[in-house]
C-alpha cells in the first residue's frame, strides 16, 4: 500500500487520524494561505486544502496525501485565525449569541486520483459575557484557531448547538475522509 501523508501540522487533525488507527506520517505544508476573495466559503476551504496537499504531493508523488483547511463563516464574512488578542476578542464578540458555519475542506491526492470535498456544520453560541471572553483569551487557546475558538477544548463551553459533523469543527471531517480514502 502507498504511504499516507497528512499535509498538516495541526495536532487536532493528527489525533483524529490516529483515532481511527490509520498509519500515516506528517509533512507540514508551508504554503502561504491565500485565496481569491470572490470564491464561495466552500470553495475557499477546498482550495486551501488542495494547495496544502499539492505542496506536499509535489515532494512525495508516490504517496497518498491528505490536505485540510477549516474556516469559520459568520453571515458572509470568513473569520480566520486571529492575528492578536484584540482580533480574537472582537471575533468572539461577533460569534456571541449567533449561528455561524464551520467549513472544513479536504483534498486527497495520489498519482491515480484526486478528490476534494467539504463538510459544512452550523454552530450556535450562547451569549458570551465579557468575563468569559477575557478568560478564554487569557488561556491562549483561541490564537491558532479559525474563528478564534476550538470546540474540543475550553471553547466547548460556548457552544449551544451543533448541526452537522462535529469532527469537521475540530478540523477534519473524519468519517467522510476515511470513506474517501477507501477509493484510493
Amino acid at each position: 500500500m502507498k504511504p499516507l501523508i497528512l499535509a498538516s501540522g495541526s495536532p487536532r487533525r493528527k489525533e483524529l487520524l490516529k483515532q481511527v488507527h490509520l498509519q500515516f506520517e506528517v509533512k507540514v505544508s508551508n504554503i502561504e494561505e491565500t485565496y481569491d476573495p470572490s470564491l464561495s466559503p466552500e470553495e475557499i476551504a477546498t482550495s486551501l486544502a488542495y494547495q496544502k496537499a499539492e505542496s506536499v504531493f509535489q515532494e512525495h508523488p508516490e504517496a497518498i496525501v491528505i490536505g485540510s483547511d477549516t474556516i469559520v463563516v459568520l453571515e458572509d464574512m470568513v473569520l480566520g485565525k486571529p492575528v492578536d488578542e484584540a482580533e480574537a476578542r472582537e471575533t468572539l464578540r461577533k460569534l456571541s449569541g449567533s449561528k455561524h458555519h464551520v467549513i472544513s475542506g479536504v483534498a486527497i491526492l495520489s498519482k491515480e486520483k484526486q478528490v476534494t470535498f467539504y463538510e459544512k456544520t452550523a454552530v450556535t453560541f450562547w451569549d458570551l459575557t465579557e468575563d468569559e471572553i477575557e478568560f478564554y483569551i487569557q488561556s491562549g487557546e483561541p490564537m491558532d484557531k479559525a474563528g478564534s475558538y476550538g470546540i474540543q477544548e475550553v471553547g466547548a463551553i460556548f457552544v449551544k448547538e451543533i448541526q452537522g459533523d462535529y469532527f469537521s469543527i475540530v478540523g477534519l471531517p473524519l468519517s467522510r475522509t476515511v470513506r474517501e480514502l477507501k477509493h484510493f
